[in-house]
């Protein structure tokens, strides 16, 4: 609401079955449109999303999956123009294969990159290995040499490392293997897989992390508020992959050419053309991709945006400030 005015009900479910989810949500969602998952593990977020996808005429988005995809995304086409590389000459080592490793790897994949190689608990994931569920099985075809091995292995020649796992299981030793200029991006929380000062010292030209108490703070709120306002101004029925892209672009257009270093890839949420920036764009290729309901101009949705946020702002926050003091 505050961001992007979006109106936004909270909706919890006591159950981690993926019947009890998609019937729950399909029961409830003729009073909604869009549906923002949160907090469903892998596998079964895919499946639930998938199902929801196909059986309602309403954006269906999982956040933690595609929240993290975009910003992810926006943050390394900053990155990449400051070390000039490009998304189909480089090498990406990942760690986690959750759901938003599973969603980074893809996005990533559909804009380019060739070679990602990714690692879970058991170490890389390869075609060869029997133990991979069907999502899994999709990603091991990124890594294209069919390498085996660990995180150590996978960093070998990398020109990028995104981590959405653990904290502290990457060394300096490791990063030291990674080509000249790398990009580090340590996302666990609250510990990254390796702190900054370290990444830098062992060599890494530019890092980010999820934390907001380091530069280039890749953070999920970039991106639902503002594709949700686009998607509902169109009157969306889905949001499409485009659509992810768009938002991804708006966001990284935000840092401008003379802004743009290696401590400021990404803007922070409270950047103040974001969100009606990325709504715009999200409603334009919405429109393009043929699932919008509603035509509207880009500016329109732009300026429609900047007026929720200016009508939170001066009426309904200071309401929300007066109740909790």
């Amino acid at each position: 609401k505050a961001l992007a005015g979006v109106d936004a009900f909270p909706i919890l479910i006591d159950s981690k079955d993926v019947e009890d989810i998609v019937r729950t949500v399909k029961l409830i969602s003729k009073g909604f449109g869009g549906i923002n998952l949160e907090d469903i593990s892998a596998p079964r977020c895919f499946e639930i999303e998938e199902r929801l996808k196909n059986e309602l005429d309403i954006p269906v988005f999982h956040d933690d999956q595609h929240g993290t995809a975009v910003v992810t995304l926006a943050g390394l086409m900053n990155a990449l123009k400051l070390v000039g590389k490009e998304f189909k000459d480089i090498k990406i080592a990942m760690s986690g294969a959750g759901a938003a490793g599973i969603a980074i790897a893809k996005l990533l994949h559909h804009v380019g990159v060739k070679e990602i190689v990714m690692v879970d608990r058991k170490g890389i994931i390869h075609e060869g290995r029997e133990d991979l569920n069907p999502y899994k099985r999709e990603v091991a075809k990124f890594n294209i040499h069919n390498m085996e091995g660990d995180i150590s292995k996978a960093l070998e020649g990398a020109d990028v490392f995104i981590g959405v796992s653990v904290g502290n299981i990457l060394k300096e030793e490791m990063i030291k293997r990674m080509s000249d200029d790398a990009i580090v991006f340590a996302m666990a929380n609250p510990i990254p897989e390796i702190m900054p000062e370290k990444a830098k010292k062992a060599g890494a030209r530019i890092v980010a992390t999820g934390r907001s108490d380091y530069p280039n703070q890749i953070n999920n709120v970039l991106g639902f508020p503002g594709i949700f306002r686009g998607a509902l101004d169109v009157k969306a029925r889905e949001i499409t992959l485009n659509m992810n892209i768009a938002a991804a672009e708006a966001i990284a257009k935000c840092v401008s050419d003379e802004e743009l270093s290696e401590d400021y890839i990404i803007p922070t949420p409270l950047h103040p053309d974001v969100y009606p920036k990325e709504a715009r764009a999200v409603a334009e290729q919405a429109i393009k991709d043929g699932v919008a309901r509603r035509e509207v101009s880009g500016e329109w949705v732009e300026e429609h945006t900047v007026r929720l946020r200016e009508f939170y702002q001066r009426y309904i926050a200071p309401i929300n400030r007066e109740r909790k003091s």
